[in-house]
Order: C-alpha cells, then sequence, then structure tokens
C-alpha cells in the first residue's frame, strides 16, 4: 500500500525517489540527442523508440541485436570512483559484436539500476554512454533507469546495454575464408572489459592501492590504467568492409584468441598465429605479478589484439586501416586442414614479456 500524507507509507519512504529519476531524464534528454542518426524517429520519453532502417540507407537490410555489459570491471569503478569511461566499455563490447559480423550499428539501449539514485553519478556514467554511441556513429534511442532500494549496496549499480545494427543481406560477415588469406590484428587498448575478476585478484595479490603509481604505466595511477576504456573499431572496419576488403572478423573479448577466432573460420580451416607483437605492458605486469601461464593470459585476455581480421589483401587492408587510425599487426595465415575450425598459436619463450 502507498500513502501520500501524513503518518502512511509513501514510495519515497520505501526507498524509490520518482522526482530523482525524471530529473535524471531531463538531464540525459541532450546527451541522448546528440547521438541522434539518421533513421530515428521520435525523441526520448515515449514508451518505446522507434528507428526506421529504409531512412537509414538500407535496401535489403537484415538487423541484428546484439546485448552485454561490463563485467567485474564496475567493482574497480567503484572501488577507484572512476565512473566515466563505464559507459564507454558497455557500448564497445555491444557495437564492436555487431560490426564484426558486417552490421552498421543502429541504436542503442541501456539499463541502468542501483538501490539509491545519486542523479550526479547515473549522469556520469550516461555521459559515457553517449560519448561511445556518437563515437561508434549509433544513436541513444532509449533506455530504462530502475531505483531498487535493497538490491545493492550504497554508491553501487549495475550496467547492462542492448544495440541493434543492420547489414544488407549481401553483407553479412564472415564471409568466404580459404586457405592462404592473412590474419591480421587491430591493437587493442589495454585490457578493455574482459578477465577483471583474474585482474582484481591479481591486483589483490599484490598488494597495490588502486591510486598507487601503475607499474606498467606510472604517468597512471593503477586504477586510471586499468580503466581505460574499450576501443571501439565500428568506423575503421565499416570502412575496410564497404571497399571489399574484409572476409572475416572476430571481436578478441573472453576466451582471446583461441576462444573468438575459430568462430569464424569454416570447417577445414586453420588459423596459424605468431605472437610477435608488441604486448601491452599491463598484460607482462599481469602474467609476472599473478604467476599466469602464457596460455592463461591468451585464453583470458585480448593480450593487445582487439580485434582479428581475415583479408585476402594484407597491404591494402593495412594502408587503409592505418589511415583510419589503426595500429594494425601481421598475425598469420589461415592453413587448410582436414578438421573443424582451429587454431594454433606458437608462443616463444617468456611471452608476454
Amino acid at each position: 500500500m502507498t500513502r501520500g500524507s501524513g503518518d502512511g507509507l509513501s514510495y519515497r519512504a520505501a526507498g524509490v525517489d520518482i522526482d530523482a529519476g525524471e530529473t535524471l531524464v531531463e538531464q540525459i534528454k541532450p546527451l541522448a540527442r546528440a547521438t541522434n542518426r539518421a533513421g530515428v524517429l521520435g525523441a526520448l520519453g515515449g514508451f518505446a523508440a522507434l528507428f526506421d532502417p529504409k531512412a537509414a540507407g538500407f535496401r535489403d537490410p537484415v538487423l541484428l541485436a546484439t546485448t552485454d555489459g561490463v563485467g567485474t570491471k564496475l567493482r574497480v569503478a567503484f572501488e577507484t570512483g572512476i565512473h566515466d569511461t563505464v559507459g564507454i566499455d558497455l557500448v564497445a563490447m555491444c557495437v564492436n559484436d555487431l560490426v564484426v559480423q558486417g552490421a552498421e550499428p543502429l541504436f542503442l539501449l541501456d539499463y541502468f539500476a542501483a538501490g539509491k539514485l545519486d542523479v550526479a553519478l547515473a549522469r556520469t556514467v550516461i555521459a559515457g554512454i553517449a560519448s561511445g554511441c556518437r563515437e561508434a556513429g549509433c544513436a541513444l534511442i532509449g533506455g530504462e533507469t530502475a531505483e531498487m532500494p535493497g538490491m545493492y549496496a550504497v554508491g553501487e549499480y549495475d550496467l547492462a546495454g542492448f544495440a541493434v545494427g543492420a547489414a544488407e543481406r549481401s553483407g553479412l560477415l564472415p564471409g568466404l575464408v580459404s586457405p592462404g588469406d592473412t590474419v591480421l590484428g587491430l591493437a587493442s587498448e589495454g585490457v578493455h572489459a574482459n578477465g577483471f575478476s583474474l585482474v582484481r585478484r591479481v591486483v589483490k595479490t599484490s598488494g597495490l592501492p588502486w591510486n598507487a603509481p601503475a607499474p606498467f604505466g606510472p604517468d597512471l595511477t593503477l586504477g586510471e590504467a586499468l580503466m581505460a576504456p574499450t576501443r571501439i573499431y565500428v568506423r575503421s572496419l565499416l570502412a575496410l568492409h564497404r571497399a571489399g576488403q574484409l572476409r572475416a572478423a572476430a571481436h578478441i573479448t573472453g576466451g582471446g584468441l583461441p576462444g573468438n577466432l575459430p568462430r569464424v573460420l569454416p570447417e577445414g580451416c586453420l588459423a596459424v598465429l605468431q605472437p610477435h607483437w608488441a604486448v601491452p605492458p599491463v598484460f607482462g605486469w599481469l602474467a609476472r605479478a599473478g604467476g599466469i601461464t602464457p596460455e592463461e593470459m591468451l585464453r583470458v585476455f585480448n593480450c593487445g589484439i582487439g580485434l582479428a581480421l581475415i583479408v585476402s589483401n594484407p597491404d591494402a587492408a593495412t594502408t587503409l586501416l592505418e589511415a583510419e587510425g589503426e595500429r594494425v599487426i601481421h598475425l598469420g595465415r589461415i592453413e587448410g586442414h582436414g578438421g573443424a575450425p582451429a587454431i594454433r598459436i606458437a608462443l616463444p619463450s617468456g611471452w608476454p614479456s
């Protein structure tokens, strides 16, 4: 029962502040409007969001959808007080999964839940989401803000995203992959948003506080370095795909290269990789501080490779991607073999250093 006056019950007394929620909606409306793109119909605040793929320029579209979160990287945000990058992570985890299947991200919906709504904190997180959406070229078209007393500790929240993209039916990936193709990698910005349960265990073992200088990047604190957001690869990968230079792509998230690259290979194909690239120092520190084996590092982390691409003309692809601002790494080649899609990585001694 909810009563609104006297000594009776009220929703606010039960822990839910409707006024705070309405204040937040008003504050984030300009952030959402700044992400508008062709195809968006209506404005934030309706019961459902509308999008017209035909107005976005598609003739024979296939819709693709992804959903994701930020995982236990949120725990690091809570402990460091760094909340302005997790929204970018959320967008990246969703839209990178869309673009590797040939889709242009169209719009994203977010879900933000807390025990007690802190308007300033929520706005900071959602501003990061809007920033990621602008970078990806997709609209923040709606979402849900939930205040749920008793569900979350003070200062903590949950975050999830749902993204929709479109591709012309003829442009879906993966395409034709065959022996002789080349495997390229696009450099990551660090750990991104996977493996943070292990990252947090390593940090605890090291005894370092979050505000200590990062052993692998002393210009930043440990917390700042680890909270670097996931790189968004949408614009560069779409440019490569639209130029007809891309056969397949894999987003290197949980499972690393061994768990993700075979997902885009056909039967009878083996990816043979040589890990000779310069691994970002954070991964060498994690391996040393945690005593983590090279095999486990590759299974858990991206180890410096945010996307793996399969191309037939590596020189042309590299030139185009570098013009888009990417750092391109030659990873290996596709070979034929008589079995299920597989990967072979020849680990050098002492890797990652």
